[in-house]
């Protein structure tokens, strides 16, 4: 399972709620119709979406079993997920978030970055946290520095421009200046 958002709040007392996005496709993913899973304890709940609509560019959805605000404010941080398999593909140079998170980064010559973190950015936009130990260093998502991605090793190849990586130094380095 993959997370697609995470309930933001209850909206309204008819038992609908505010999404955080977590996904370039909100649209189709919270679509009337779908079917969107929660952990609920140790239960995994299927919830159907009846009704989408957005403001200020998030969903506001209802489900169908949930109608009260109750309901409602109890599903508030619950992370919404959907099947890998569901996912369509995506074009050439593109990829999916849990994709990327926790591949190693090394450079063209071999050396160890560190392994990413998380992905943050909007289209367009995107960038790898890298954890390297010591601190975080921000890589841009762009093919003229992440030159390789191998979904299968789990390892991105970097070709970092000059001062690219000294940007963010590790935590030792920047108590010393």
């Amino acid at each position: 399972m993959v997370s697609v958002g995470r309930v933001a709040r209850a909206h309204g007392n008819r038992g609908r709620v505010i999404i955080d996005p977590d996904t370039d496709f909100p649209e189709e993913r919270f679509s009337p119709g779908n079917t969107l899973y929660v952990r609920r304890g140790s239960q995994v709940d299927g919830l159907s979406i009846s009704d989408l609509r957005f403001h200020r560019g998030r969903p506001i959805v209802a489900f169908g079993e949930v109608t009260t605000m109750d309901e409602a404010e109890a599903l508030a941080s619950a992370d919404l997920r959907i099947p890998e398999g569901t996912l369509g593909s995506l074009p050439d140079g593109s990829y999916y978030q849990h994709e990327l998170i926790g591949c190693a980064v090394e450079t063209l010559d071999g050396v160890a970055v560190g392994t990413v973190s998380s992905v943050e950015g909007d289209v367009g936009a995107h960038r790898l946290i890298v954890a390297d130990g010591d601190g975080e260093i921000d890589v841009p998502l762009v093919t003229a520095i992440c030159v390789n991605v191998d979904r299968i090793a789990r390892v991105i190849t970097i070709d970092p421009p000059e001062g690219l990586l000294a940007l963010n130094p590790p935590r030792a380095a920047r108590r010393s200046d």
